[in-house]
């Protein structure tokens, strides 16, 4: 059974309620349907073509933190649900993220997943778009095995709209005249949409009211919004050993992401010449990321970056208010921390 790895243990952190506590303590209040998510993972892995599940074991073995799974097991659990289909639903959330990441590393020629070589490097990216089509089916006959239309529309939904905005990155890509405000679109639709549904479900098999459905899919836009933002910072700011890839490699992609827009704006002439060279040509020299990121020190576009983050955890939070006190929202509270902090 595939196990939930805690984060590096070199990562720093900045106090106990932030730091790998907050997970661990989200991980046992949910450890019993978490290991129901893990049988049928590992149930619905299973394939007579051995590169399948070879291929897949890779990646949902490899130490993620299971974050969004988890968050559909304590929306449900908050919710007062007392029943097992949050657990089929939440391992329907992590084959659809899963299935993202093997097409997300081939896109972007990714060498390195959770510190670890990629599938895409190892089995090639013919076998990894393929297996990632193969977990998406998986997921969908989880949606449709738990027979309710609209948790089938939540997440069939959530599936376009992140493959939409993946396709939308790809158009902002090298051009620096993206906005913050299309940066934010591509997060918000390639992030911050599977965090929706995957919290927002769990008022639906709870069969809360609306007001709670809609109050737990403003926690989890809000969350993803805010994980998002705080990746890209540390794709700039980061140990590659924290980071589980390669420091600076969206900057060697050439991605626009906000501390990119935020020093490009904030910079000079030569400033702006430089981000020209580096993110529209690709014209990119050895010393050309440390003086990136020394850009983005001086004009705290990273600083700032995080500040937003805090922003949107701080919208997160107050989504939860509407639910009484209990252990549960008290671990989702300090998840939002734990994933901001990150940066620390």
């Amino acid at each position: 059974m595939a196990k939930i790895a805690s984060l590096h243990p070199e990562t720093p952190r900045r106090k106990d309620t932030t730091d790998d506590g907050a997970l661990t303590r989200l991980q046992q209040l949910v450890a019993d349907d978490m290991a129901e998510v893990n049988a049928t993972i590992l149930e619905r892995m299973h394939s007579p073509v051995a590169l399948i599940p070879q291929l897949a074991g890779h990646l949902i073995a490899s130490g993620g933190k299971r974050l969004r799974p988890m968050l559909t097991l304590a929306a449900a659990r908050m919710c007062g649900y007392e029943g097992l289909r949050h657990t089929r639903l939440a391992a329907c959330v992590e084959f659809i993220h899963t299935a993202t990441l093997l097409h997300d590393d081939v896109v972007d020629e990714s060498s390195l997943r959770r510190g670890r070589e990629s599938a895409n490097a190892v089995w090639g990216n013919k076998a990894s778009v393929l297996v990632g089509d193969f977990l998406f089916s998986r997921a969908f006959e989880l949606m449709v095995e738990d027979g309710s239309l609209k948790v089938l529309k939540v997440l069939s939904r959530a599936s376009a709209i992140i493959a939409e905005g993946e396709v939308l990155q790809l158009s902002t890509t090298n051009d620096l005249a993206t906005s913050e405000e299309d940066y934010l679109k591509v997060i918000g639709a390639k992030t911050a949409a599977l965090f929706e549904a995957a919290t927002r479900i769990g008022a639906i098999v709870a069969e809360r009211p609306s007001e709670e459905e809609k109050a737990l899919l403003a926690f989890g836009r809000n969350l993803g919004i805010a994980f998002q933002l705080v990746d890209d910072a540390l794709d700039y700011s980061a140990r590659e050993a924290t980071l589980g890839k390669r420091i600076g490699d969206d900057f060697r992609e050439g991605k626009i992401t906000l501390p990119v827009i935020l020093a490009y704006r904030r910079g000079g002439d030569d400033d702006r010449r430089f981000w020209s060279r580096t993110m529209e040509d690709l014209d990119q020299r050895d010393d050309d990321l440390a003086r990136a990121m020394e850009l983005m020190s001086r004009h705290r576009a990273f600083e700032d970056t995080i500040a937003r983050a805090r922003h949107y955890g701080a919208m997160a939070r107050d989504a939860l208010a509407l639910f009484p006190g209990s252990p549960l929202k008290l671990a989702l509270a300090e998840i939002v921390d734990f994933c901001i902090d990150r940066a620390w």
